[in-house]
């Protein structure tokens, strides 16, 4: 008991900080810098301030440490009780990290080129064009990511269910994946509908938080699979169980 209540503080305490090197990286440093269509000053805003945007790439590099670990405490939180959830999580949390880190890349290539360390990748000499251009295929790797970032929520649901735990919150984490792929389709499809696809994830953010909660400041062990729980949790003989 200790030990399974040690690897989910763990695992909830690697969720915050999930939240916040992602809150800081992709939400607040990228938006200083990057104005949108506008690719001479999304330049100077990345010139102005080297320690800013060196500091973005450094958070950006800490989400995909924090995601790839997260996966991995999410797989042993639950892979003896919920094994197959245990391991779609794990999957689609670290192919997620993988996307997270080709952005990482690309924003670290723009730095390089604004800062001189590769001013011939530039074509034709255009650094402006070209920065623009990577955080837009920035934006683009990010919003790939997002769709394993949903998917990992499903099982995780799945996981909260047959584990005997609070079931609106395994339902809010199952319909906020589902809301999340749902968001990235819409967004390819369905450009003029970008308020709705981007208010879709917001039922997965209200589960993730409600989770973590659940993980720090409660006790209930995942209980042993009942004859209710969802195939997913008690297929016979699967092996042991994140993205965000």
């Amino acid at each position: 008991m200790r030990s399974f209540l040690t690897t989910r503080r763990v695992t909830g305490l690697l969720y915050v900080l999930l939240a916040v090197t992602g809150l800081l990286s992709y939400l607040v440093i990228r938006s200083q810098l990057i104005v949108v269509g506008d690719a001479s000053a999304t330049l100077d805003n990345l010139a102005a301030d080297e320690t800013l945007a060196r500091w973005g790439v450094a958070l950006e590099l800490g989400v995909v440490l924090v995601q790839a670990v997260l996966a991995v405490s999410f797989y042993a939180l639950f892979r003896e009780a919920r094994p197959m959830a245990a391991v779609a999580i794990a999957a689609f949390g670290l192919v997620n990290a993988v996307a997270i880190l080709f952005a990482t890349t690309l924003w670290g290539v723009a730095v390089a080129i604004v800062f001189g360390a590769a001013e011939q990748a530039a074509p034709g000499g255009d650094a402006a064009a070209t920065v623009l251009l990577l955080f837009s295929l920035h934006d683009a790797a990010w919003s790939a990511g997002n769709l394993f970032f949903g998917l990992w929520l499903i099982p995780m649901g799945l996981a909260v269910l047959s584990a005997g735990w609070v079931r609106v919150l395994g339902w809010t984490l199952i319909v906020g994946g589902a809301a999340y792929v749902a968001s990235a389709f819409l967004l390819l499809l369905a450009p003029d509908l970008a308020p709705v696809a981007e208010a879709l994830p917001l039922v997965a953010t209200i589960g993730e938080f409600w989770m973590i909660g659940y993980l720090l400041f409660t006790r209930t062990r995942a209980s042993a699979p009942t004859e209710s729980a969802p195939a997913i949790a008690t297929e016979a003989g699967a092996p042991g169980h994140h993205l965000v």
